[in-house]
């Protein structure tokens, strides 16, 4: 109890350091007094605090141990979860934006993600399956651009659990790797996915599970740059590709969004995330088509039409670990097959182009 104290109070205490700037760590506006006071004391500002200080505190002193680009992106991480820890403190202080305004208004934790989507970049790292770890998780963080049960999005604690599934994948991987070789790092995997579940889910479940709380009363969000008008000067050239747009050269405009690129990209387009997904009827279930018998030989399990490998590596088919498929860099692959799949199972799809997989055995999972 006395350390939650202590933590408090220096979070209270650096909060009003920032004030004495007139900005925040992030840029962001800062807040008078009397709003500077109240979330010194609001509950779901304080249990965030705990959160940082009990969960990712433990991810950062594994990190320390480890150093290089470990300790890296556990710096960016730390520094997007105080990003939010801001956000919620201005939101409390804001009217809800409209769905242009949202991406203005989360554009600090865009930077962030930014930031740690390009130490995944590059030449492949030693370390690449902790980077892709942290970085994936980050996803989890846009629980906050949910606004309503119309927004596309899954409720928050839902959202939360998804995006983490996505970084476990390469968390396992650190597992394994270093189950027999280095507990600094099989310590910081484990801590890693502690902060999300359970520590992310049940801040969220306890605070939020309706999304971030606005104020009816408060100043307007700010609104998105507005186009310029005809004769004036040039504007200055665009930032760096963001979780917000497009992507600028060719090759990464290519490549499909995925967690919460795919989220803000949706956000700043004004439609809903699922306006361009098909209804599945019931005549194109796998178990209602004439064409589908729903037996396959043993010659066909796991069938590709070629070898051909993508430039991110090897194409995998296998069941890791009893529980999950996975699926990676098929290239026009067009009987790929996935037989005695049961509904405690699930299918990682990574790196795959026009490619068709068939999931069978799974009768009443859909």
């Amino acid at each position: 109890m006395e350390e939650k104290l202590i933590a408090r109070l220096e979070s209270a205490v650096a909060r009003l350091e920032s004030l004495s700037t007139g900005f925040g760590s992030r840029g962001l506006p800062a807040f008078d007094d009397d709003t500077a006071a109240a979330s010194s004391s609001d509950p779901s500002i304080l249990a965030f605090d705990d959160l940082i200080s009990q969960y990712l505190g433990r991810v950062s002193s594994a990190a320390e141990e480890i150093g290089g680009q470990v300790l890296e992106v556990t710096n960016v991480l730390q520094e997007a979860f105080n990003v939010q820890k801001e956000l919620l403190i201005k939101a409390k202080q804001t009217q809800k934006p409209d769905p242009a305004g949202l991406p203005e208004f989360l554009k600090p934790l865009n930077e962030v993600m930014v930031k740690a989507n390009a130490l995944t970049e590059g030449r492949r790292s030693e370390f690449f399956n902790h980077l892709k770890s942290a970085t994936d998780s980050l996803s989890a963080l846009a629980w906050i651009a949910f606004t309503g049960k119309d927004c596309g999005m899954s409720m928050p604690i839902a959202h939360v659990e998804e995006s983490w599934q996505m970084a476990e994948f390469y968390n396992n991987k650190v597992l394994v790797e270093y189950k027999s070789k280095d507990p600094n790092h099989v310590e910081w995997a484990k801590a890693i996915k502690e902060l999300y579940l359970p520590g992310l889910r049940d801040y969220v479940k306890s605070h939020y599970p309706l999304g971030p709380v606005w104020s009816a009363t408060g100043k307007p969000a700010a609104a998105p740059p507005k186009a310029p008008t005809p004769g004036a000067p040039a504007p200055p050239p665009p930032p760096p590709a963001s979780l917000f747009s497009s992507e600028s050269s060719q090759a990464s405009s290519s490549r499909p969004k995925e967690g919460m690129a795919a989220v803000f990209q949706e956000i700043s387009s004004g439609k809903p995330v699922t306006s361009g997904l098909r209804k599945v009827t019931a005549d194109m279930k796998t178990k209602n088509r004439a064409d589908r018998s729903g037996v396959v030989s043993a010659g066909e399990k796991g069938r590709s039409n070629s070898p051909s490998f993508s430039k991110a590596g090897p194409p995998k088919l296998e069941l890791q670990v009893g529980r999950k498929w996975v699926v990676e860099n098929q290239i026009g692959k067009k009987q790929l097959v996935i037989d005695d799949c049961d509904s405690k199972q699930s299918v990682y799809v990574y790196g795959c182009k026009e490619s068709v997989l068939q999931i069978q055995g799974c009768r009443g999972c859909f």
